[in-house]
Order: structure tokens, then C-alpha cells, then sequence
């Protein structure tokens, strides 16, 4: 499993994108669609058509990342196509990864720790 750093930012493209493009057009798709910065060290999460596949891409510092990931006999739960992305949170992409319905899932509240 992949699990970022949660000071990460995780952008979710809603629509399907054509999943013959590799790191230059995924890296276009997120300047021209989304008017970001795909070297900033965020995370851009696409599906395909089917829902059963996804990429996600990322800078490292040293260069662009691709990773793909295929579910056996399931989708993966995606928004309604928007324009623009979605943001997701750490919990959340960690739960779409995990091919569970992330949209259920609600961040953890943060707990400062009680000094006695």
C-alpha cells in the first residue's frame, strides 16, 4: 500500500481520462485541465473509463512518478465528473486505494495529547 505524508496534497480527477497517456500527458492534463503545477510534490489521482484501474502521478523532487493500480472484480468508488478536482485527504486516498468507498470515510479528528 502507498500511504503519503498527510501534509501531501491529493487532487482526484473526477472525469475519466485516456489511459494510454503516460507521465508528459497526465502531467498536461493536470496544467491545462486544473491550471496546477504537476512538479509541486502534489498527488494527481485518474481513473479509467471502466473504473477498475487508476494512476496516480507525483514529483519526488528528482522527477515525475507514475503508479498504476488494477482491482480484481471491483470499481473504484469516483465522484460525479466536475470540472476541476476533487481534494481528498489522506484517509480518504488511503481508502480509495484500498478500492473502499472513500466517500464514507471521515478524517479522524486530530487530538492534541492531555498532559497530567
Amino acid at each position: 500500500m502507498i500511504s503519503p505524508a498527510s501534509n501531501f496534497r491529493i487532487y482526484l480527477a473526477s472525469q475519466p481520462v485516456d489511459f494510454r497517456k503516460g507521465l508528459d500527458g497526465l502531467a498536461a492534463c493536470v496544467a491545462n485541465n486544473f491550471q496546477l503545477d504537476p512538479y509541486s510534490g502534489a498527488i494527481y489521482v485518474f481513473r479509467s473509463r471502466r473504473a477498475d484501474r487508476l494512476k496516480i502521478l507525483v514529483w519526488d523532487g528528482s522527477g515525475l512518478v507514475l503508479i498504476m493500480k488494477r482491482l480484481q472484480g471491483k470499481r473504484f468508488t469516483w465522484p460525479k465528473p466536475q470540472t476541476g478536482p476533487v481534494t481528498l485527504t489522506k484517509v480518504q486516498f488511503d481508502a480509495l486505494f484500498d478500492g473502499i468507498d472513500w466517500t464514507k470515510v471521515a478524517a479522524s479528528p486530530s487530538r492534541k495529547p492531555v498532559f497530567l
